[in-house]
């Protein structure tokens, strides 16, 4: 489908907004590329789109060829500080649907306090790389189905990494967990980014809450980077999630940045 628009601020040139492919839009003028649009399903099933484009007029072309061409809800992410995103996605109909924190979190015990932090009496933390990936993947799937039966796996923080239908762990080593007997109960993955890690998730067992097996795979994890000589770490939070959002700030996790997720229905 194409949209031919006059563009005001880019010399008054054409702009045609062809759709290129099932998922990616482009904005021509003048032979010049000056936008682009993209969409993709998130492994929760969900599609998102996101716009790049040099000038707001450009930005409402592709929405409007993208919304045309694209079924209902549709969702995209952005900085809660960028208001100029936020603007034009806001002309195009979407509303925001929730909001995560961002958190820079320090990972020196003698700043997060954790230092003497113990799994309690019977629970052992297998180190990243060290669990077994059946009763890993177990877990996992126990724990996204808890959640999902709960306040609903959305609310987590987004992921956007391409899988395998119906795969949920991707890199096992990535994992710690922590074992009780012979079951596994909780899980911390931290995915080793160059410029800073990544704390993707910390999940225990609703059966085995309250018992300080969360905030001892943090104590784990990040006592860990602490030793490889990696400063802080990156996490998000779903604001509405009062038990992490105390967990992180116990140990001084700093509140950096927000993002917000927007949605038209």
């Amino acid at each position: 489908m194409n949209f031919v628009h006059s563009t005001p601020g880019t010399d008054h040139h054409p702009v045609v907004v062809t759709r290129v492919s099932e998922t990616q839009w482009h904005a021509v003028e003048d032979d010049l590329t000056v936008g682009r649009g993209v969409a993709s399903r998130r492994p929760d099933g969900r599609l998102f789109v996101c716009i790049d484009a040099w000038h707001g007029a450009v930005f409402d072309r592709i929405a409007d060829a993208m919304l045309a061409d694209l079924p209902t809800p549709l969702y995209t992410v952005v900085d809660e500080a960028d208001h100029d995103s936020r603007s034009a996605w806001e002309r195009a109909g979407f509303a925001t649907a929730r909001r995560e924190w961002g958190y820079f979190v320090p990972t020196d015990p003698q700043v997060t306090g954790l230092g003497s932090a113990r799994p309690p009496s019977g629970v052992a933390i297998v180190p990243a790389g060290e669990a077994e990936e059946g009763p890993l993947r177990a877990l996992d799937r126990l724990i996204r189905d808890e959640v999902e039966a709960t306040v609903g796996w959305r609310t987590m923080p987004a992921e956007v990494l391409p899988r395998p239908a119906g795969a949920t762990v991707l890199d096992p080593s990535k994992y710690a967990v922590a074992r009780h007997l012979d079951q596994y109960v909780g899980l911390v993955r931290v995915a080793p980014l160059t410029r800073q890690p990544r704390i993707g998730l910390v999940a225990v067992r609703t059966d085995r809450h309250r018992r300080g097996i969360a905030r001892a795979l943090l104590a784990h994890a990040l006592g860990s980077l602490h030793h490889s000589g990696t400063a802080s770490a990156w996490a998000e939070v779903n604001e509405f999630n009062a038990a992490a959002t105390a967990l992180f700030e116990s140990i001084g996790a700093r509140r950096a940045a927000s993002t917000l997720e927007l949605v038209r229905h």
